[in-house]
């Protein structure tokens, strides 16, 4: 049994890499500061099913802090990884508080590498994203797309821990896979992003705000085959960007239409201006997570926002009131 370092365990992404590495047999210390970014109702619904599980310790504590560092090496036996996905996520929401940003996603990483560096754990994952590649290049993205014009401040806090990640490899020789996500979506999702908003939205009655045209197209990723590529790349890499997005690519007209037929109900579309952050189309390119990881998505669409469906259903009583604005 190994142990592993999982920040932002209650998180979207973090809880479902805890849960498989717990399923795995291996130990997990899950560090979360749940904060306010959105409704914690939903964090402490994911740690429910992590709490119970012998293997698995809890440190409520805030990566910002530079005083984690010395809290987790006292706190935690060695490590055989950290796997960093404790963020501030959203495009919109970093234009209005990008502070937050810089702090969790660029400081953050730094103080958990810095930990990574003095513990001699061997192995480093970040959670980074597919924002960094902006409105250059030409869909689907390549690991070799340039990075370097963020649209939003939550791109550059993701570059800025990219970085850092890249010299701390360079000076100290830590293995370090970094994982650019695309729309990741699922049962318990971030009730910020489009999959739990048009699914709260079109359930309750309530308006559905498309912004721009709706014809924007993303590949949509199931949380499922994104934690099964975060574990993947546990592997001895040296310093790799691995893309993991989805394998379907769909509008979000026709995402909206999905739910409409799921749900057996008509949303009552409001269409805004298009968002200055926001890209037409983002989709991925994984030949390199194919070829290196042997990672490929498996859940289709369909079966995907069925589930997510079907989890907001049995959980309709406390989900309708998710705060998602």
């Amino acid at each position: 049994m190994s142990a592993y370092i999982v920040t932002g365990a209650a998180g979207f992404i973090g809880s479902k890499v805890a849960d498989a590495l717990l399923a795995q047999g291996h130990q997990v210390f899950g560090v979360d500061n749940l904060s306010a970014a959105y409704d914690v109702r939903m964090k402490e619904h994911r740690l429910e099913k992590l709490l119970p599980q012998p293997a698995f310790t809890f440190l409520k504590a805030d990566i910002t802090d530079r005083a984690i560092i010395d809290q987790l090496s006292q706190a935690v036996p060695h490590a055989q990884a950290v796997i960093n996905l404790a963020a501030m996520a959203g495009v919109r929401q970093s234009m209005s508080d990008p502070w937050g940003y810089l702090y969790t996603n660029t400081l953050g990483t730094l103080n958990m590498l810095e930990y990574t560096r003095r513990q001699e754990v061997p192995k480093f994952i970040l959670a980074s994203t597919s924002s960094l590649y902006g409105a250059d290049g030409t869909p689907p993205h390549s690991e070799l797309a340039p990075t370097d014009r963020p649209l939003a401040p939550y791109a550059a806090s993701k570059k800025g821990a990219e970085a850092f990640a890249y010299s701390y490899h360079h000076l100290y020789g830590i293995d370090i896979s970094i994982l650019r996500y695309f729309t990741v979506y699922g049962p318990a999702g971030r009730p910020d992003m489009s999959m739990f908003r048009f699914c709260q939205w079109i359930a309750e009655g309530r308006p559905v705000v498309i912004n721009g045209s709706g014809e924007q197209s993303r590949g949509f990723t199931y949380v499922d085959d994104i934690a099964a590529g975060t574990l993947l790349a546990l592997k001895n890499v040296g310093y790799e960007v691995f893309n993991l997005g989805g394998h379907e690519v769909m509008s979000i007209n026709a995402v909206v239409e999905m739910f409409e037929q799921l749900l057996g109900k008509k949303a009552n579309r409001v269409y805004a201006p298009a968002h200055p952050a926001d890209v037409f189309s983002n989709v991925a390119d994984v030949s390199k997570a194919r070829a290196m990881l042997g990672w490929e998505p498996r859940v289709g669409l369909q079966e995907g926002v069925q589930n997510l469906v079907s989890w907001y259903l049995a959980n309709r009583s406390w989900a309708k009131d998710i705060i998602t604005d």
